[in-house]
């Protein structure tokens, strides 16, 4: 179980001596999990506890909230995913502007090696910090050996000669090549939130579906995906048919966008409170029928379309990502 603490008070005295990483870790995706990998290595060496700096809200919500992105994952997932990795330790610092107007060396004198006790840090290569980013990874070595901790940058991880990045992940995702996300993730895509009671169109004229409100800020583009859902907080999924978007073929779209997920298979026991909607891939676009009986033949298919995809993911299960989407 991961400790997680909210504020250097807490910290100071129970974090370090620890090996550190440095980062807003949004996805976790990939290249993160390799650097936190290298992080839970060293410390194992080290003798030392593996921990992570992470920070809330998002810096560029403080320092330029226009330009400030969506995030995928909240604080609270990201301790989780992190774990998976071998830290042990997070430390959600409250980003303020004060602590925007650091420089580097005072960040460094202060939190790393007063309030946590970094007796080693690992950054990714475009590592920046400190007032302004002044800070560079050069910058952090150099402090390292006035301040007596060790430093080492971790080469980023690619895809087809892409490098993998938080933003060119929500950018994918944002235009719907949850695919392509979910190589980069190393795992697919997903939104979670409660159940809304709608008005019964799916159960009385095309199919039955669960209509989910997602509490994540990035959510794919409108259109149709293979999807699996699962319970929150429970063993219990199914595959499923995902529809984001507006009903065009029901009205105007006045009541916003939903999120509709028809499960390939029974829904045994209770009906859930919350779900989790995976996105394995985009099948089309949402668009409007002229009947509703047009719909439905098409949301058939795409159901046909979805048991087959599930089909091939479990007889490929246990290969790479990249060999099934």
């Amino acid at each position: 179980m991961t400790r997680v603490f909210r504020s250097l008070e807490e910290a100071r005295g129970r974090f370090g001596p620890c090996v550190l990483s440095i980062g807003n870790f949004d996805g976790v995706h990939l290249g993160h999990q390799r650097l936190l990998r290298e992080v839970s290595a060293t410390a194992s060496a080290f003798g030392l506890p593996a921990a992570v700096l992470t920070f809330h809200p998002h810096p560029a919500q403080i320092i330029a909230p226009e330009r400030a992105p969506r995030l995928l994952t909240t604080a609270e997932e990201r301790c989780r995913k992190m774990a998976e990795y071998g830290i042990e330790q997070v430390l959600i610092l409250p980003f303020t502007r004060e602590l925007s107007l650091f420089e580097p060396a005072q960040f460094t004198e202060q939190v790393l090696v007063e309030a946590l006790q970094a007796r080693h840090v690992l950054v990714g290569g475009n590592f920046r910090f400190g007032r302004g980013q002044q800070g560079s990874t050069e910058t952090l070595r150099e402090l390292g050996l006035h301040y007596g901790f060790g430093m080492n940058t971790v080469a980023a991880e690619s895809l087809r000669g892409t490098v993998i990045s938080s933003s060119a992940i929500r950018r994918h995702i944002l235009e719907g090549r949850v695919a392509r996300a979910a190589r980069m993730l190393g795992r697919f895509y997903a939104v979670e939130g409660a159940i809304l009671k709608g008005k019964g169109i799916g159960s009385t004229r095309t199919v039955p579906t669960l209509n989910v409100e997602a509490s994540q800020e990035v959510v794919p583009a409108t259109g149709v995906y293979v999807s699996r859902t699962q319970v929150t907080g429970e063993n219990r999924s199914w595959p499923s048919i995902t529809n984001i978007g507006y009903r065009p073929t029901f009205g105007d779209g006045a009541e916003g966008r939903t999120i509709e997920t028809h499960l390939l298979e029974p829904l045994e026991g209770a009906t859930p409170a919350r779900i989790r909607v995976e996105f394995t891939h985009r099948v089309r676009d949402e668009r409007r029928f002229e009947s509703v009986e047009l719909l439905k033949e098409q949301i058939l298919r795409d159901a046909a379309r979805a048991k087959a995809w599930h089909a091939h993911w479990q007889s490929w299960r246990g290969s790479r990502l990249e060999n099934v989407v």
